[in-house]
């Protein structure tokens, strides 16, 4: 007998800031940048994707390209 597996979908964990600060703090403490990439598209649902692609000066579809599993973000400054 085989079960299906659906998707773990971390937003509905991340309701409130202290939350969202200890899943970062987590992440960034295990140095994995793929988790953190993954981690940040999972802050901006919950946050909401177009407040966050319009506090950052992304587009929506920017954002989502962005923080989409395989992505290699840059972090420049300029």
């Amino acid at each position: 007998m085989t079960e299906k597996l659906l998707p773990f979908d971390m937003g509905p964990l991340l309701d409130s800031d202290e939350a969202i600060g200890e899943y970062l703090s987590q992440v960034l403490e295990d140095g994995d940048n793929d988790e953190l990439i993954r981690a940040l598209g999972y802050i901006a649902k919950a946050k909401g994707m177009a407040m966050v692609a319009k506090e950052s000066g992304l587009g929506r579809e920017s954002l989502y390209k962005a923080l989409a599993p395989g992505a290699k973000p840059r972090f420049d400054t300029g």
